[in-house]
């Protein structure tokens, strides 16, 4: 992340922060901006910013889980052992889905996050064509630079 977007980012935080609480002395206020190398990072830069500018934005999460069904039980001599096993049960969600669904302006956005060499599977493919044809806005963001540039492009306050 280039140094102006982060201190973009930084000054919408700490003018959040303001507002919420007026009473605490800026000496005293800390700014935690999460970094974009990870995805689960950009991740959040993306929701965040999206927040501050008014819009909603949430995190969707299309894995499944695992569900431990296992005990440890005693037998009739006094050793323990254990049964049962682990399941996955797989997602409700719509195979392929965006990482952040968002709302802004009225708009409707769907935003893959995707770091380093991650590539959009042939189900993230789907999706966006249903996405698109459907009126939405699909974005893939690779950095919060680009991210940002988007943004002042195509977003009118």
């Amino acid at each position: 992340m280039t140094r102006p977007t982060r201190q973009r980012i930084h000054d919408l935080m700490l003018h959040e922060s303001r507002q919420k609480y007026p009473n605490l002395p800026d000496h005293a206020r800390v700014v935690n901006i999460p970094t974009d190398g990870s995805a689960n990072g950009l991740t959040k830069l993306v929701i965040k910013w999206i927040e501050l500018h008014g819009g909603q934005a949430e995190r969707i999460n299309t894995m499944g889980r695992m569900v431990d069904k296992r005990k440890i039980v005693t037998d009739v001599l006094g050793r323990k052992g254990m049964i049962g096993s682990m399941s996955y049960i797989p997602t409700t969600g719509t195979k392929g889905s965006a990482d952040v669904s968002a709302v802004v302006q009225g708009r409707s956005y769907k935003i893959e996050i995707k770091v380093g060499k991650d590539r959009q599977s042939d189900a993230q493919k789907a999706y966006e064509q249903s996405i698109t044809s459907a009126g939405g806005v699909y974005l893939i963001v690779r950095t919060m630079d680009q991210f940002v540039q988007w943004w002042d492009e195509n977003i009118k306050p």
